[in-house]
């Protein structure tokens, strides 16, 4: 095997699914910007979920929000819901594992939050049952899908924000989102300080 060419495929194939990627979801990224700014400029906090490598990308953007990403800023309000093992396990003991997220959205959501819901096949148990909690708690959902949305890309409102990766490959869709956190992140910054365009 010639690792070398595999691997340059690799990096190929992932450069052409994010231009692919590009003329999708640009405009529906912006718009999950200005829903994200709104809720924190309001006092609201934006709450993260997902599994497996998706749960990591929720803390991601949790951490670059509460922490900083490139700019120097105050801090804000975000929370993944992936990450207190006392409480994912208690809920998936006592009730069931596709209650962990929702159970914690009813908890800590309030109306004008945000719903960050990531699953890259848009049909994770728990992300649903999640995006389900949000509408009781009138919040708003943005979700990071892939290939054809899956049952997320059904269930969301008008009001709703779908970034569906138009890719077939988890790992391909994966790097699809960890980008947009990050275009989310940054437009977050540039609308909070007031940064130009370069």
């Amino acid at each position: 095997m010639d690792l070398i060419h595999r691997i340059s495929r690799q990096f190929e194939d992932s450069a052409r699914i994010k231009l692919e990627a590009l003329e999708a979801l640009a405009a529906p990224i912006a718009g999950a910007v200005e829903i994200m700014i709104g809720s924190l400029l309001n006092n609201g906090k934006i709450l993260a979920c997902g599994n497996g490598g998706s749960a990591a990308d929720a803390q991601h953007f949790a951490a670059e929000l509460v922490n900083r990403f490139e700019m120097e800023r105050p801090p804000l309000a975000a929370i993944a819901l992936t990450t207190d093992t006392s409480t994912l396990t208690s809920i998936a003991n006592d009730y069931d594992f596709t209650q962990v997220f929702s159970k914690q959205v009813r908890a800590l959501g309030h109306p004008g939050d945000v719903l960050l819901a990531i699953s890259t096949s848009g049909n994770s148990p728990n992300v649903i049952e999640a995006i389900a909690a949000a509408r009781e708690r009138e919040m708003r959902v943005i979700a990071l899908t892939g290939n054809d949305g899956g049952q997320i890309g059904a269930l969301l409102d008008d009001g709703d924000v779908h970034l569906c990766v138009p890719a077939q490959r988890t790992a391909r869709i994966q790097e699809v989102h960890l980008l947009t956190l990050h275009c989310l992140c940054d437009g977050i910054d540039c609308l909070l300080l007031g940064v130009e365009d370069q």
